[in-house]
């Protein structure tokens, strides 16, 4: 089996695996970032890759499609994919879109005159970039408290939504403690 027929299998799973769980599914939402991040062979794939997993269904904006579509181009442009990884990637998503591994949510134009009430009222010091605000509003009106991302600026301007923002790849499991003080890691504070 060829690796992107092994990782189409992969992904397949998960939708397989969510339909055995269907009684505990708990929605999540999901920024472009992450979702582009579940194809990529980058840190904090796996981590991503669970949370979709458990959580069963993955909600986000349809502005998504346009968004992680552009990011794989970026890993073409900048040389980090070569064009049949490109293809693939691209080939992976739209099979899982058609697929309904991801719940697209419109960009109405309700939505959009939301974001724009979110601009008029957002602090000054907020930095949040036009589609970053249509996620927010988007899982807001979706009726999630909280937002997936790993996107710093996104994140911090939760808040102005009261939204909760988790960056998922930054979530650690527990480390054992060893108990002798003098034997613990540097990295445990």
């Amino acid at each position: 089996m060829g690796l992107w027929a092994e990782r189409r299998l992969k992904t397949s799973l998960i939708k397989i695996e969510t339909a055995e769980k269907s009684s505990r599914i708990v929605p999540v939402y999901f920024d472009s970032a992450l979702i582009a991040k579940f194809y990529l062979n980058e840190p904090g794939r796996e981590a991503i890759r669970s949370l979709a997993r458990d959580a069963g269904s993955v909600v986000t904006s349809g502005i998504a499609v346009a968004e992680v579509s552009a990011a794989f181009h970026r890993k073409l442009r900048e040389g980090s994919v070569d064009r049949d990884v490109f293809d693939a990637l691209q080939g992976q998503f739209q099979h899982d879109l058609t697929n309904g591994l991801w719940r697209l949510i419109g960009p109405t134009e309700v939505l959009l005159q939301q974001v724009r009430t979110l601009f008029l009222r957002l602090d000054s010091s907020v930095f949040l970039r036009s589609l970053d605000a249509l996620h927010l509003i988007t899982a807001k009106a979706e009726h999630f408290n909280r937002i997936y991302s790993n996107d710093r600026h996104l994140l911090s301007a939760c808040p102005s939504v009261d939204l909760e923002g988790i960056n998922p790849i930054r979530q650690r499991r527990p480390e054992a403690v060893p108990s002798d003080p003098s034997r613990r890691s540097s990295r445990l504070a």
